[in-house]
This record gives C-alpha cells, sequence and structure tokens, in this order.
C-alpha cells in the first residue's frame, strides 16, 4: 500500500493540502474548524483514552490551552498534550494532528513557566531585540511542551485607558505596537513555523476604542481612521512577520460584529492588507453573534455569518461549527467551497508547523526549558529596561550614604500584584476561585473549562514560580549597609486606614520613604485591571492616596513606585513625590529589576509607551491626534484644567543627559526614501541608554492629518561623553494615508521631522518639502522605518 501525497514531507504543501482535503468526509472536514478544552479528555482525575477517542473520532483542530486550564508542570504537561496527540494521529481514519494553543501575552501562562513583564511593559521598554529575545524564550518552552500555536500578540491600539486590558497592548501608537508585534512575531516564529510557533495578532479590529472603554462595546470609528491607525499594527506582522494566524475582535465596526463582517474579515484583512492564514475565533465570539450582538437568530446562522465572513476556526469549544454548521449547510445556505477554503487554511498551517512529520512535544528536554538561570536574567533585564522614571529631583538613584530605608506600601511585599491579567496563576483564578461570582443573567460570561473540585493534579491553583518582590529586591541590593523597615499602610482596595500610623512611623525614622502603590491585575473580580476590569475613575484604589499624602507629611524624601497595569491620573501624587516611578506589572524578577533602577545599578531608560493624562475627563488623549484635536477652542484649555497631558507618550528620565546635534535631512520626492541623520551625545557622567524618537507631520494633507506621527525609534547605549550618529530611513509610503477618496497615497507637499527625548521634548527638527506627484502606494506595502548607529 503506497504513502498518500499528503504524509510525504518533501511534497509541495500546496499538494499535500488538496490531497488530504480530497479524502476527507463533511465530519472530518468541519472537525478541522472546531476545538475542544483539553480537560474535555480528563474523567475522575484521569486521561481518558477511549473518551478521547470518541470525542475525536473525526479530528479536531485545536485543543483550548492545557497551561492555563490546569495545574500540570510542564513535564505532565506534554505527557498530557502527548497521549491526545497520539490518538488522533494513531486512531483516527486520517491521523491527522491536532494543534495546542496557548496564551503567552507576557510569558507562556503555564505553571512553572518564566513570567516576563506584562505586554505594556515590554512596550515601555522600546527595544524589540530585547522582546524578540523573550519571544524566544516563550517559543523554546512552548516547543518543549508541544504546544505550536499562542493567542499572542496583542496589536490593539490601546487610547482609551478606562479598557481594562491596556495592560495586554502595546501601548497607544501603531508605529510602536507594530514595532514590537513584528519582533515579539518574530522570535517565536522564527523564518521557518517548522522551528516555531504560530502566533496570533489580536483583536481584530478597533477593539480598544470601545464606547465608555467597556469591554465588548461597540466601537465607532470612521473607516480612514480604522485603516490608518487600527489595521496599521496588523498590517505590519503582516508583511514584516508573515504571522501564521490573526483572531477577530468581540466588538462591533460601526454597526458591524467584526466576528461576522465580510467588510472587516475578508475584504479588509485579506484583499488589503494581504493575511491569507487562518482567522481563529476570540472566544465564544460566533455564538456572540447572537447571543451578544443579536445579528444572528439561531447558532447556525451565527456560524454561517462567521464562516462565510471569514472566520475559519471556532475556540474554545465547538457550540456553532459543530451541528448548527453541518444543519446550515444541508440547507444550501453555506456552500461547501466555503468549508474548503476553511479547511485548507488550518490543513496548510499544520502542514507549515510540521507536527504530521513531528507531532509530539520533547518530553526529555522539556525539565531543561523552564526557569533557567538565562531565562529569568532575561526577565530581569526586561524589567529594568521596562521601569519608567517620571520626575526625579536628583533623589534617585538612592545614594550611598543613606543608613535607613522605610518600604511602605500594599505593592511593597506582595508576589500577586507583579501578576497580569494573563499571567499564571492570576490568569487561572477564573477556574479555580469560584467563577460563578461573574454572571450575566444568569450565565458565565466569561468562558471557561469546566474542572470539578476533584480532578487533582488537573485542577489549577495559585502556583507561583519563586517570585521576587520590591522588598525582596531591595533587602538583596542593600545588604547590611542599610536598615530597611517595611510597613504595608493598606490594601489596593478597601478603606482600611489602620496601617497608616506605622507606615508613618516607619518613614518618619528613616531616611527615604519608598512607597509602592499598586493594582491588582485579573479577571476575577476583586481586581482593579484586568480583561472585563473597565473604570470611570483612573486615581489609585482604594485609600493608596491617602496614603502617600500621610508619608508625605512626614517630610521624608519621598520616592512613589506606581506598580499597576491600570493608566492612572497621577497629577497629586507627582507633586507630592521626589521622584515618581511607573511600573507596570513585572513579573518574577520585578522586585530585582526595580531595585537595579532605584540603586543605580542600571540606569532608567524606560519610556511611556501611552499617554499619561491629567483626568479621566481629558479622555481620549494620545499621540496622534488630528489637527485641531490638541487644544481646545477658544481659550486653548478647559476651564478646569489644560489640554496638554501630565507625562507625554515617549516620556521618561535618565540619571544622565544627552545632546542632540547636527540633524541632517535628505529628501527628493513621494518616491525616494529620505534621510534623517542626528548626532546623539552622552552629556552626563555616567552610561546610559536613550530612545531616539523620530516624528514627522504632513503639514498640509488633503484631509486633515495627524499633528505628530511616530516614524521610528532607537533605544541606545553611550558611555559618558560618547557620541553617535543615529540615522532614520524613511520610505515615502511610511508618510501614505488613506485620501478623501480612500485612496493610500504620500502627496507632495512640506514634511517637519521632529527627533527627540519624547513626543513633547523635542531636540531638533526641519521642515523639507517633498516634490513629484502624488504617490500611491498599498498599505501591505509599507516599508518600516529602517535605523543605522554610526
Amino acid at each position: 500500500m503506497s504513502t498518500p501525497l499528503y504524509k510525504d514531507a518533501q511534497a509541495a504543501i500546496e499538494d499535500r493540502v488538496e490531497d488530504l482535503l480530497n479524502q476527507m468526509t463533511l465530519e472530518e472536514k468541519l472537525a478541522q474548524l472546531q476545538c475542544l478544552w483539553s480537560i474535555d479528555f480528563v474523567r475522575e482525575s484521569v486521561f481518558d483514552t477511549e473518551h478521547t477517542a470518541e470525542l475525536l473520532r473525526n479530528g479536531i483542530g485545536q485543543i483550548t490551552r492545557i497551561g492555563a486550564a490546569t495545574s500540570l508542570h510542564p513535564h505532565e504537561s506534554v505527557k498530557f498534550l502527548n497521549a491526545i496527540q497520539r490518538v488522533a494521529v494513531e486512531q483516527t481514519r486520517l491521523g491527522i494532528p491536532v494543534i495546542l494553543h496557548e496564551e503567552s501575552v507576557g510569558g507562556l501562562c503555564q505553571r512553572d513557566a518564566t513570567v516576563f513583564p506584562q505586554g505594556i511593559a515590554l512596550a515601555s521598554t522600546w527595544d524589540p531585540e530585547l522582546v524578540k529575545n523573550i519571544a524566544g524564550a516563550i517559543r523554546e518552552q512552548m516547543l518543549s511542551i508541544g504546544a505550536r500555536h499562542t493567542l499572542a500578540p496583542v496589536l490593539d491600539v490601546a487610547r482609551d485607558p478606562r479598557w481594562g486590558r491596556v495592560e495586554e497592548s502595546y501601548g497607544e501608537d501603531p508605529v510602536l505596537i507594530g514595532t514590537m508585534g513584528v519582533a515579539y512575531v518574530q522570535g517565536l516564529q522564527t523564518e521557518d513555523l517548522r522551528n516555531g510557533i504560530a502566533t496570533t495578532g489580536k483583536h481584530f479590529l478597533g477593539y480598544a476604542m470601545s464606547e465608555g472603554g467597556r469591554n465588548w462595546a461597540p466601537v465607532q470609528l470612521g473607516l480612514r481612521e480604522l485603516y490608518d491607525i487600527y489595521a496599521e499594527p496588523f498590517a505590519a506582522v503582516i508583511r514584516d512577520a508573515n504571522i501564521a494566524t490573526i483572531m477577530n475582535s468581540y466588538a462591533s465596526v460601526d454597526g458591524l460584529p467584526c466576528a461576522g463582517s465580510y467588510a472587516i474579515l475578508t475584504e479588509l484583512l485579506r484583499d488589503k492588507l494581504g493575511f491569507d492564514g487562518p482567522v481563529v475565533a476570540d472566544y465564544s465570539s460566533v455564538e456572540l453573534l447572537k447571543t451578544h450582538h443579536n445579528v444572528a437568530s439561531t447558532l447556525g446562522e451565527a456560524a454561517s455569518l462567521a464562516l462565510q465572513a471569514g472566520l475559519d476556526m471556532e475556540l474554545p469549544a465547538t457550540v456553532c461549527y459543530g451541528e448548527p454548521l453541518r444543519a446550515e449547510i444541508e440547507q444550501g445556505r453555506v456552500p461547501l467551497s466555503v468549508i474548503d477554503t476553511s479547511v485548507r487554511r488550518v490543513l496548510k498551517l499544520k502542514f507549515q508547523l510540521g507536527i504530521f512529520e513531528h507531532p509530539y512535544g520533547n518530553e526529555e528536554a522539556v525539565e531543561h526549558v523552564f526557569e533557567t538561570p538565562e531565562q529569568r536574567a532575561l526577565a530581569r533585564e526586561a524589567v529594568a529596561k521596562s521601569t519608567i522614571v517620571l520626575t526625579n529631583d536628583g533623589i534617585l538613584p538612592l545614594k550611598a550614604n543613606i543608613k535607613r530605608l522605610a518600604l511602605i506600601g500594599p505593592g511593597a511585599d506582595d508576589e500577586r500584584l507583579l501578576q497580569g491579567d494573563y499571567h499564571y496563576p492570576s490568569h487561572a483564578e477564573i477556574t479555580y476561585l469560584a467563577p460563578e461570582k461573574i454572571k450575566s443573567e444568569g450565565e458565565l460570561l466569561m468562558p471557561t473549562p469546566t474542572v470539578a473540585s476533584g480532578n487533582g493534579s488537573y485542577f489549577p491553583g495559585p502556583y507561583f514560580t519563586p517570585h521576587v518582590t520590591p522588598l525582596a529586591g531591595l533587602r538583596s541590593a542593600l545588604g547590611n549597609d542599610v536598615e530597611i523597615s517595611y510597613a504595608k499602610g493598606c490594601e489596593v482596595l478597601g478603606t482600611d486606614r489602620s496601617g497608616f500610623a506605622a507606615a508613618e512611623q516607619a518613614a518618619s525614622a528613616a531616611d527615604v520613604a519608598v512607597v509602592v502603590v499598586a493594582g491588582k491585575s485579573g479577571l476575577l473580580r476583586p481586581v482593579t485591571v484586568g480583561e472585563g476590569n473597565d473604570a470611570t475613575n483612573l486615581d489609585l484604589t482604594g485609600v493608596q492616596q491617602e496614603l502617600i499624602s500621610a508619608i508625605a507629611k512626614t517630610g521624608t524624601p519621598l520616592v512613589v513606585v506606581v506598580l499597576s497595569g491600570r493608566v492612572h491620573t497621577l497629577a497629586q501624587i507627582a507633586e507630592q513625590a521626589n521622584a515618581l516611578i511607573q511600573l507596570f506589572p513585572a513579573g518574577e524578577e520585578g522586585g530585582n529589576g526595580l531595585a537595579d533602577i532605584l540603586t543605580g545599578k542600571v540606569n532608567p531608560a524606560g519610556r511611556l509607551p501611552v499617554t499619561l493624562p491629567r483626568s479621566v475627563g481629558q479622555i481620549p488623549i494620545y499621540l496622534g491626534m488630528r489637527a485641531g484635536g490638541d487644544c481646545a477652542m477658544f481659550f486653548d484649555d478647559y476651564i478646569d484644567s489644560p489640554t496638554t497631558p501630565l507625562f507625554p507618550f515617549g516620556h521618561g528620565l535618565s540619571y544622565t543627559t544627552f545632546a542632540y546635534s547636527n540633524l541632517g535631512v535628505q529628501a527628493s520626492n513621494t518616491t525616494q526614501p529620505i534621510e534623517i541623520a542626528i548626532e546623539v551625545r552622552n552629556s552626563g557622567e555616567r552610561a546610559g541608554e536613550e530612545v531616539v524618537q523620530l516624528y514627522g507631520k504632513d503639514v498640509v494633507g488633503s484631509v486633515a492629518r495627524p499633528i505628530k506621527s511616530l516614524l521610528g525609534f532607537k533605544r541606545i547605549a553611550l558611555a559618558a561623553g560618547e557620541s553617535r550618529t543615529v540615522t532614520f530611513t524613511v520610505h515615502p509610503s511610511r508618510l501614505a494615508f488613506h485620501d478623501a477618496r480612500m485612496r493610500f497615497v504620500t502627496e507632495p507637499g512640506d514634511f517637519t521631522f521632529s527627533i527627540g527625548a519624547s513626543s513633547s521634548d523635542i531636540r531638533a527638527e526641519q521642515t523639507i518639502q517633498l516634490s513629484g506627484e502624488i504617490a500611491f502606494y498599498q498599505q501591505k506595502e509599507v516599508v518600516a522605518t529602517r535605523v543605522t548607529i554610526a
């Protein structure tokens, strides 16, 4: 008996796909568009082979999360997956392997996996190479356990800080998000998916700009804004990193639910942006076409709408793409050709991943790629690089003559507060901490696996890797030379002030007081931020602001660290503190990384990937507002506030200074690359890193253009007195936009190029004229800005 063509590893992938597709029954095809929770294969705390064989009788497209849905250690996780995979490969007619997907926004969401900083913290490094290295570490861990698909990165342009998922994103600017996203995808996928992990760009599209900042709420955006801004990070990872999969948004855009919109998932994503891989459903979003958006009256209609819009795989479980979809096919409402198109995409991905040849995780290697010294060192580096010094009157770095330090606040010694909402174990709380608390009309809003408490080792729990809190980090960094007195002061939430007295006493007796206030990220309340946990008030929660005020009144020099995934309003604190630091959810090495900054072991260079408003009433406020958006007529301000932000996009201080000089711009026309060069010198007395930021402005456009747009950036290290020349090469397609006729064009005329240390700290700028005719481009062909250092 000859080997089927689809099992020939030397054959072309397209030929293998067609050969396999031609042999599949309708049931087997539908199964490839479906998904099952990993825990569905467990009965009475044991993997059930016979039950699994029945569930997989026609195969299955994907398996939903082992890591975030169980408490299995990696060596147990890979054995569990391999057992499932063995049934799929050896006990089904065609032997099509399954794909296991996991989450990895800030590290693999799996017990014992390295907990790197959350997505917003990674963006704060402005260091794509670091992000790529972190993604590489995640890749090693995922490969070892056999998981070949991750539901990351988050590419939402997050311009409303009330939205709870800002912490998962890379911030508010499409160029920064796209650059970080490309680095993340490259680190995980590699140039050959057989050696990598299929990544998922999410959430397509406009998800973060919902009405009221509410999760799943409708989005009202014009097409020009949707294409130029919100689609751009996705365009970047498609054209520059060949991202494998895309996930839809839960929201509707101008009345079109993304999960069921042909205009969004096909005309925009595939036709305009050039994506050709599978689109996977955000959890339960197909059935939400019926239950939330009310655009389908039955689950079958929802399935039909989603599939024909271009949504290929239903996650996390099969609700609509099973019998409801089959009924639609039988009644002639869904053509078989549509089914075949989606199945082709799924099969192609499986062949690209090489799982037909290598379906199993490496049970021998798994113990050697989790929590290695190198991974922990990388996590610590990421924390230090992401820490943003917002203000500093010279108190930092902490002086050598300090003998007594008071460490105060709820975030000072609580490993749980170092977690983001998609870190394990905070994410697993939705399973092990009474998910029945989350209700909407008697139904659970959040899709979670049904896991009884008797499921033994499969049942998730509060299992942490070794975490270093700020208290532990400072004790290690300062040793016996400095006496550290710790007082919690208060909780993140609540009105208990009973700890104030001890905190004030500790501060009064100290040379310096460091107060670590915090948020609590998660999905299951009570938390302050995270998916589904949106807010109308951006102040610190509970009585934390009162705690800071009480410590400030002692007169002891005060350093405030804000450890939170929320973008907070910090105007009062900025006035009270001698130094103010933003530390987004930092993960397992948070305390060490923070101590590296406070003590001066590492010179800070973290920069804001978002704008910090003075008050919630300023929202939306962000880099890239269109002409006229940065002021209020007639008086250029509000009656109770300036229109400027408290801290602008790109802001962050160093312990040294940098001087910019000799700006040079070489430009010709709308088709030739533009070169912008600047000399940057470390004019201080200590080595440090600077994030050199290039901004551009189209002085006169045929439509209202952004006041200022980020075009490129580079984080560079300079010794004291050292200078380097940074050259940005900007292709004119990077300046393109959708004009009044929705053509993607670069128009001739005047352009101002600005270089500086933040979007408001501009050190040099020059206006030049681009000659020539209107140049017509396509968004899927935009050339990323190239940066060289000499």
